[in-house]
């Protein structure tokens, strides 16, 4: 993470919104984005691969219209393409990446 996130902690931190359901479920993040996932109809759950995640946590979860927010990638992660797999009510629905680019 850059040091104006550091310095500047109040900064509101940018959204970049995956709809559950709607084509595509690739999101690109820049330096300071998290991803918001959001869903009506009913319980979420995305999970990263553990051993490949950009964020502090591998798997997000919420009940039906909670929105799920990534927090920033951990300093460190590499500009790559992340894979997770999205669950809805313990049903696997799909996949999706999230793209960090180079700072």
């Amino acid at each position: 993470m850059g040091s104006d996130a550091e310095s500047e902690p109040n900064r509101e931190m940018a959204e970049r919104p995956v709809l559950v359901g709607l084509i595509p479920q690739t999101v690109v993040l820049d330096d300071g984005d998290q991803v918001s996932w959001i869903s009506d109809a009913g319980n979420l759950r995305v999970e990263f691969d553990v051993n490949r995640c950009p964020f502090s946590s591998n798997v997000f979860q919420a009940p039906a219209g909670m929105r799920l927010l990534s927090g920033p990638p951990r300093p460190g992660s590499k500009a790559a393409t992340y894979k997770y797999k999205l669950w809805l009510n313990d049903q696997l629905v799909g996949h999706g990446e999230v793209i960090l680019r180079e700072k």
